[in-house]
């Protein structure tokens, strides 16, 4: 449902905006559970530049065929020493260069290194040569989201959630000049619960047993966040959230 609501919405987006880059966080591509070589090929082809990841990064085994190998793919940089992949990556498109970050909160999620002294070490190092910065802070917490945005603020172009599905509405560009949104939302059915069929959860909730979750088969739901940088500085100059949602969007 996600990867039809991608492909559908992208040459209109990509009409309307004109963006010289394109990234997807692509960590619950495979029906919420991982991602395929197949469909990170998918999203390539359709106008993806750059796919970032997160906690479910090693839910299809797939991967281990291939994220060594796929420069365009980054999973949390703050994943234990030797794990297969990496955590940033220079995306090159239409002429631009935008450095890339992938990091993982460890608030309700599994402990793993600091993502705040990690962000400090690849930053730090991205900046010798790259002025714009965009980081996916895939975290549960939204508290632990806004520090990250204040914590790098005037350091990274762009500080964008992911992990909790639900658009956020506080953003902002913040003093410094990174255009910082809690969470970007996810793109997948619209009438589940975050992407999967209500019954399910809704058993799960009432009852406490054991349940298999399902995506949900109903209409779509497409969120995003658009943001023009100043490449002189690595600044943000305009953001913009976009929602869309299947047979009710008409894209001006």
């Amino acid at each position: 449902m996600g990867r039809k609501a991608l492909k559908d919405t992208l040459p209109s987006l990509k009409a309307k905006y004109n963006p010289h880059v394109i990234i997807a966080n692509g960590e619950n591509a495979a029906s919420g559970r991982g991602i395929t070589q197949s469909i990170a090929k998918d999203f390539f082809e359709w106008g993806v530049h750059g796919i970032t990841m997160g906690n479910h990064t090693w839910d299809n085994k797939d991967i281990f065929d291939f994220i060594d190998d796929e420069p365009r793919m980054i999973r949390p940089a703050n994943f234990p020493p030797g794990t297969p992949g990496r955590g940033a990556a220079v995306i090159k498109a239409n002429g631009k260069e935008l450095a890339i970050v992938n990091l993982q909160g460890r608030t309700f999620l599994p402990a793993i290194d600091c993502p705040f002294r990690t962000s400090d070490e690849i930053i730090d190092q991205l900046r010798k040569k790259h002025k714009c910065i965009l980081v996916d802070f895939h975290a549960e917490a939204t508290s632990e989201k806004i520090a990250m945005g204040w914590h790098l603020d005037g350091r990274a172009s762009i500080v964008v959630g992911t992990h909790t599905h639900v658009q956020s509405n506080d953003d902002t560009i913040l003093p410094g000049g990174t255009a910082y949104l809690t969470d970007a939302g996810m793109v997948g059915p619209k009438d589940g619960i975050l992407g999967m069929e209500r019954e399910a959860v809704l058993r799960k909730f009432k009852t406490q047993l054991p349940v298999r979750f399902e995506v949900d088969k109903g209409k779509w739901q497409f969120h995003g966040l658009f943001v023009q940088l100043d490449e002189s500085t690595g600044k943000a100059k305009k953001m913009e959230k976009i929602r869309l949602l299947e047979d009710e969007w008409i894209m001006s």
